[in-house]
């Protein structure tokens, strides 16, 4: 029973020094601005709002408290030798990645780095170093690397359930100018969970021991155990233009499962056999870029999926609630006819729309070119293409150009969306594009930035 209360006074001390770190607050506005920054251009793009950011932002971080949970138990029975010190030149080494790219937002990357400096270190163990250097080179020679590359890998296991849980949910359509400069619709997949953990560390206490060994921190567990809060961020960033975002969200969450697998395993070798951390912390950013790469190929070799057939009009999105949702209309299909007249323009459609309207009749091709048959009544107020966002044509107003995503986009998100406007047009003018979101396959940087 005793031990069972210094546990809860433990967590509850750990509850206490995650709010007083700056760093979960920070993560959190993070998310709140990388979702802001996805409605203005949703609004800026058609005119109308598909997501809630308030309400992503709640769903994010819900998800996150959980995972940051799930993760906690299981280093119950592994354990970590931690400082609040380690903590700080974890959090440093990734606020400066992040200035680059927000995707380096990624404990893979700053725990690998970490790693190869520690290899590097200790093949020079008679260097200490003077002042705030000396300081540095010890914080970092003190870290469990081979246990920080654990969490690492339980982190990305976390995340894949995470990303097939809710990663098609938060995906995002776009414009996109694709090969030989033609526009075509794609879904930006972005999401971000800050993630609480509460890591068992040991600890100098007059309390009790720990009935078990942890796996890390070997005798250091005989003077007793503690909890130490460490806030940090999942992300996982994908864009498709090949296939549907459920999909999508499929192969990558089987992949990120495998990384952190094979991350985890190589982790506990580490542990059992200290020549091979640096083969660990090298495979923990070398793979994640690979996956980044792999995904980016992939969708370069694809054929675009939202683009108009012949004699059609391709669905990219549906308007939650709205007409072409009752109708049960889904993002890939085909509208070829409205009140019997075929639609194979937009114009077409709005047209035959006016027919009849009180009413309305269509045929839609499904996913697999079958035809179905839909009906519904028209009210005032609905949308004027019964809330279907159709892929992009000649005569597109805008075009989502993706490059890497930086700190100083997210803060000003209206600038990018501006230079939206105008892009296409009954003009020749030189096309203007916005620059849109961390990391694209098929343009800048890679589709699967974990933190």
């Amino acid at each position: 029973m005793d031990l069972i209360l210094e546990g809860l006074w433990s967590l509850a001390e750990a509850g206490v020094q995650l709010l007083l770190q700056p760093f979960y607050y920070i993560s959190i506005i993070v998310v709140l601005l990388i979702y802001r920054r996805q409605v203005v251009l949703e609004r800026r793009l058609f005119h109308v709002r598909l997501h809630s950011w308030g309400l992503q932002t709640w769903r994010t971080v819900l998800a996150g408290l959980l995972a940051g949970l799930a993760v906690s138990v299981v280093f119950v029975f592994l354990g970590m030798n931690l400082t609040m010190e380690g903590i700080l030149c974890l959090w440093a080494v990734t606020i400066v990645l992040m200035l680059f790219r927000i995707r380096y937002l990624c404990l893979a990357y700053s725990v690998g780095i970490l790693g190869l400096i520690q290899f590097g270190l200790n093949l020079f163990p008679g260097f200490a170093g003077s002042g705030f250097v000396g300081d540095v080179v010890r914080i970092v020679r003190e870290l469990d690397i081979p246990a920080l590359l654990c969490l690492v890998g339980l982190l990305h296991l976390v995340e894949g359930m995470l990303v097939r849980w809710q990663g098609a949910s938060f995906a995002g359509p776009l414009f996109y100018e694709g090969k030989r400069g033609k526009l075509i619709g794609g879904y930006q997949m972005q999401s971000l969970w800050p993630v609480p953990l509460f890591l068992l560390i040991p600890a100098q206490t007059t309390g009790g021991v720990l009935p078990w060994t942890p796996l890390f921190g070997g005798d250091a567990w005989q003077g007793g155990f503690g909890l130490m809060a460490l806030p940090i961020v999942l992300g996982f960033s994908e864009m498709t233009m090949g296939l549907l975002p459920k999909d999508k969200a499929r192969i990558s969450s089987g992949r990120l499962l495998g990384y952190g697998a094979v991350i985890t395993v190589l982790a506990l070798l580490t542990a059992w056999w200290s020549p091979l951390l640096p083969v660990a912390a090298l495979a923990a950013f070398v793979l994640h870029e690979a996956l980044i790469w792999l995904s980016r190929f992939e969708e370069q070799q694809r054929s675009p999926l939202f683009v108009h057939p012949q004699g059609g009009l391709k669905v990219l999105a549906v308007l939650p609630g709205s007409p072409a949702e009752e109708l049960g209309i889904r993002a890939g299909e085909s509208i070829v006819k409205v009140n019997g007249v075929p639609v194979p323009t937009k114009e077409d459609l709005h047209a035959a729309l006016r027919i009849n309207p009180a009413f309305c009749k269509l045929e839609v091709l499904n996913l697999a070119g079958e035809s179905k048959f839909l009906q519904r009544a028209i009210y005032a107020g609905d949308h004027h293409q019964l809330g279907a966002i159709l892929a992009p044509d000649e005569l597109a107003p805008a075009a989502v150009r993706l490059q890497p995503l930086s700190l100083l986009q997210l803060l000003r998100p209206r600038t990018s969306a501006r230079a939206v406007r105008g892009a296409r047009g009954a003009t020749p003018a030189p096309q203007r594009e916005a620059r849109a979101g961390g990391g694209a396959p098929a343009a800048a940087d890679g589709p699967a930035a974990e933190a």
